[in-house]
């Protein structure tokens, strides 16, 4: 992603899990932890979506960490339907605050990841959670605090529109919805970097 990205593995449940790391240029503010889309269908930490928000943090002041699930690039283990994976996610959190200092972390995520990291919300209260093209229909989706922001495209057809509105109909919870662009924000990337760094406290 950067000439400053950093590759180290983490051990993780079912062996190591290789991890990149971005960092700001000062101390950091805190750990953003980001997750990647479903690792059978092409999901790595170095999906677009996925190094778009590792940006939008790292210019926001935190350390960020994005993990490959078990199984997926250098990785070891194997696919687990989402229920290791969240342990994976929460070994590799586990690093990031020893690494960069502790404190609620960031959880942010992609599509299978986004609904990872709900998951990983029952057992960490993040600071905020940022998730995009969020899986509602084929995964179980855990509970999000009110202030989740949850942005998705017009015409996602991996994650319809649709399912999303009915997932957060009866939460209350607010859509950031961006027009004409798809699951992956093809040729929208820059919007969502710009969505993530606007709704940011400072």
């Amino acid at each position: 992603m950067r000439a400053s990205t950093r590759r180290v593995f983490v051990a993780g449940p079912a062996g190591r899990l290789e991890c990149a790391i971005d960092a700001p240029a000062g101390a950091p503010r805190g750990v953003a932890l980001v997750a990647h889309p479903h690792p059978l269908h092409g999901g790595t930490l170095d999906n677009k979506v996925v190094q778009t928000l590792a940006k939008a943090f790292v210019e926001l002041g935190y350390a960020v960490l994005r993990p490959n699930f078990r199984g997926v690039g250098a990785s070891e283990g194997s696919h687990d339907e989402g229920r290791g994976e969240v342990d994976d996610l929460a070994a590799a959190l586990d690093y990031a605050q020893r690494e960069f200092g502790g404190g609620a972390p960031v959880l942010a995520g992609f599509s299978f990841g986004a609904a990872m990291q709900t998951r990983l919300a029952a057992r960490v209260a993040p600071e905020r959670m940022v998730l995009v093209g969020l899986a509602v229909k084929r995964i179980e989706v855990g509970a999000v605090p009110p202030d989740t922001l949850v942005v998705h495209g017009e015409h996602d057809d991996t994650v319809p529109l649709g399912d999303l509105l009915d997932w957060a109909r009866p939460l209350e919870q607010p859509i950031v919805v961006v027009p004409g662009t798809d699951h992956f924000f093809h040729g929208k990337l820059h919007v969502l970097r710009g969505i993530v760094k606007s709704n940011w406290r400072s």
